[in-house]
């Protein structure tokens, strides 16, 4: 394995007799530092490829890309829409039965 730099390196397991090689794999150090081998080069690679792709050259800016107007028409239109609906959520009229509270004075 390429572990350049690394202060876990995986154990080369070659030099290992076959009683340590076998404690070796079944304890998971083995695979914990592999993995972390794995992730470091994986970190060392987008590093180097953010370093080196091209960056973008065009300024963005906020907004809906210019195409249509945007949110603020289709707000209008939907309240222009809605006024002539009628609400389901609109206060109950007045009760008719009298006042729970009694009489005012």
């Amino acid at each position: 394995m390429r572990s350049a730099n690394l202060r876990n390196k995986p154990v080369d397991r070659r030099y290992l007799s076959d009683q340590d090689k076998s404690d070796y794999n079944n304890s998971g150090e083995y695979g914990r530092r592999a993995t972390a081998l794995s992730r470091a080069r994986g970190r060392r690679g987008q590093m180097a490829y953010e370093q080196n792709r091209p960056k973008s050259s065009q300024t963005r800016t906020p907004g809906t890309g210019g195409i249509n107007k945007g949110i603020n028409v289709q707000q209008k239109r939907l309240g222009k829409y809605g006024e002539g609906k009628q609400s389901e959520f609109k206060m109950k009229a007045p009760s008719n039965k009298g006042d729970i509270y009694g009489a005012k004075d």
